[in-house]
């Protein structure tokens, strides 16, 4: 039974954003530990995650940035019926992510 694959189906802008949050808590705050107790549930989280990074063209353009907030303020309004300003305050929209896509372009992959 455990050799049964399963298949999960996302939007490009579900895995888009799935995949900078998944890289934001496994290897920006480094609290991946802190938030996912059982080192059982690490296994497909790191699949997942590989998968993505292998999948996505956007995480290594040189506008990742606004695609990511583009992104993300289509599935607000998919949610939410409208469009609402990034989810932490005072979050820049445009200077996290230019960030990331730089570092994870040289952190490879992570499983997948």
């Amino acid at each position: 039974m455990d050799d049964d694959a399963i298949t999960i189906r996302l939007t490009r802008d579900q895995a888009f954003v799935l995949s900078d949050w998944l890289y934001q808590v496994m290897f920006r705050s480094g609290d991946l530990e802190g938030i996912v107790h059982d080192r059982a549930v690490w296994s497909p989280i790191y699949s997942i995650s590989g998968t993505l990074d292998t999948t996505l063209s956007e995480i290594f353009m040189p506008d990742y940035g606004p695609r990511l907030e583009a992104a993300k303020e289509r599935l607000r309004a998919d949610l939410y019926g409208e469009t609402a300003g990034p989810t932490a305050p005072g979050e820049d929209p445009t200077t996290a992510p230019q960030a990331h896509q730089g570092e994870r372009g040289a952190a490879g992959d992570h499983g997948g």
